[in-house]
């Protein structure tokens, strides 16, 4: 029986909830701490972590006058702004303080929103330590599933993607025996239709224009391959206990059905809103109960047409080759994340080309010798072999 087929009955927290925020600069950090604003009689932020915007980092801590705070990069010891720290916080620097932040006894629960592989010891600690662990770092899960979901409790592990939020909120109370399939809904991204003769010639200043969401900068380019929702099937593969070819990709190019399920007897349940992400953040902080949002509400009567197509495997191989790394599973989507990252990465910088994307990866993924999952260290290490193989690609291009 998965962990998400439970009822919300079954579920209590803590009021006010302590929230310790993993990724507090970027935009899920953000966002989360814009609810815990609206929400400041049921929700206390205790500590925050971002990766080096020391002073964003600063400044949230004042507001919310926080006891622990954590820098990834350790180069910024010496940053001045860390002088306004408030009176008795305590920094620490490097990615084991960052993780350490989820152990903390005044934590209740802990908001990963971690962009890439970076996020699993923050999960990992969380689920340890039995913390509510809200979701929004997708690599990890991608990457350590094997791992991670073995220590997840009932009600301890909610997902915060729109789209694996929308499933959870259809599964609850349902039984996995009756799941027919899900349906994982997709933009398109910004170059949905497109051959792949054009894909050659598009920037990184092309793939940045998301058509519907407003996301940091990895992703959206991750949405533009349609690799961020390869990455999405194989998470929701994990969450969900399912394979990955009974998670369908629906392209949905209007972004308010954020995901369905389809049971045996031919119903299907579809979570439908705005496309705003403080809507699954509130959600997730908020459960079993569902708080009043600050979000603009729709108005379904002047809502344009819903339309629905098929994502191109084809064009986009990207997703292709996501859902081949899930169906061999073992440590490949561990070394496919990390040639994307690489890739990615490149790609932003002018290293590289659009459809390269996929090459890096397929070629990192044919070099893998694919073995069970073990340990965070054979991850790790799997991890730096794909990034060494993925940058060994990458100079032979030759830009």
């Amino acid at each position: 029986m998965s962990i998400f087929f439970q009822t919300p009955s079954q579920v209590t927290r803590p009021c006010p909830m302590r929230v310790a925020v993993i990724g507090a600069t970027g935009s899920i950090g953000s966002q989360t701490l814009d609810v815990c604003r609206k929400h400041a009689d049921k929700l206390q932020v205790t500590a925050l972590a971002a990766n080096r915007s020391v002073k964003e980092l600063v400044a949230a801590a004042r507001e919310f006058g926080v006891a622990h705070v954590a820098i990834g990069d350790e180069s910024c010891k010496d940053d001045p702004a860390l002088a306004e720290l408030p009176e008795g916080c305590e920094v620490g620097f490097g990615p084991e303080a960052v993780a350490e932040l989820a152990a903390l006894d005044d934590n209740d629960c802990v908001m990963n929103s971690v962009v890439g592989a970076l996020g699993i010891n923050v999960g990992y600690t969380a689920l340890v330590e039995d913390k509510v662990l809200l979701y929004a770092n997708k690599e990890s899960i991608v990457v350590g599933g094997d791992l991670l979901m073995p220590l997840a409790k009932p009600g301890k592990l909610i997902p915060v993607d729109s789209e694996h939020y929308a499933i959870f909120d259809c599964l609850l109370g349902e039984r996995l025996s009756e799941v027919h399939c899900l349906w994982l809904t997709c933009s398109g991204g910004p170059f949905y239709g497109w051959s792949r003769e054009k894909l050659a010639n598009v920037t990184a200043a092309d793939a940045l224009a998301h058509p519907t969401w407003n996301m940091g900068s990895k992703i959206t380019i991750d949405s533009a391959s349609l690799m961020n929702k390869g990455l999405e099937v194989l998470e929701a593969k994990h969450l969900f206990e399912i394979p990955v070819d009974q998670v369908r990709v629906l392209v949905h190019r209007q972004s308010r059905i954020h995901s369905m399920v389809e049971f045996a007897d031919g119903t299907i349940k579809a979570q439908i809103g705005p496309s705003d992400m403080r809507i699954p953040i509130q959600a997730a902080l908020s459960f079993p109960e569902r708080w009043e949002t600050s979000s603009k509400r729709e108005n379904w009567c002047a809502m344009e047409p819903l339309t629905f197509g098929e994502a191109d495997e084809e064009a986009f191989r990207c997703l292709a080759l996501a859902k081949e790394a899930g169906r061999r599973g073992g440590t490949l989507p561990c070394a496919m994340n990390a040639a994307n990252e690489v890739a990615n990465e490149a790609f932003r910088k002018d290293a590289c080309g659009f459809l390269d994307i996929e090459h890096i990866v397929e070629s990192v993924m044919d070099q893998t010798d694919v073995q069970p999952v073990e340990s965070l260290g054979q991850l790790a290490e799997v991890d730096a072999l794909a990034r060494e193989r993925a940058r060994t690609v990458l100079k032979s291009l030759g830009r």
